[in-house]
């Protein structure tokens, strides 16, 4: 199953505080960058973000969910009308990301 373009639209205005993100369709599905990084995706209409020490505590009991067959872990982000949380998230992977 492919992700709709009305779910990506969603996360994208959802994500509108923060400066410098951007996205890029990849076979059906959604990758999502911030500040140049791969922070996060839309799977199967799921918003996935990576599993890095600070989204893993800001999210402690977030479910891990697998982005495609033979892909990673990643965690699932349910609250996804609560900007805050993920502007949180994604300044928190990137962070980890970039050291």
């Amino acid at each position: 199953m492919s992700s709709t373009r009305e779910y990506l639209d969603f996360i994208m205005d959802q994500l509108s505080e923060l400066d410098d993100v951007s996205y890029r369709a990849m076979m059906g599905e959604y990758v999502i960058y911030y500040r140049g990084v791969v922070v996060a995706g839309v799977y199967d209409d799921r918003f996935l973000v990576k599993p890095t020490p600070g989204a893993c505590k800001i999210l402690p009991n977030a479910p891990m969910e697998i982005p495609y067959p033979g892909g990673k872990p990643m965690i699932m982000v349910e609250d996804i009308e609560n900007r805050g949380l993920l502007r949180d998230v994604f300044n928190a992977v990137s962070k980890d990301i970039s050291g």
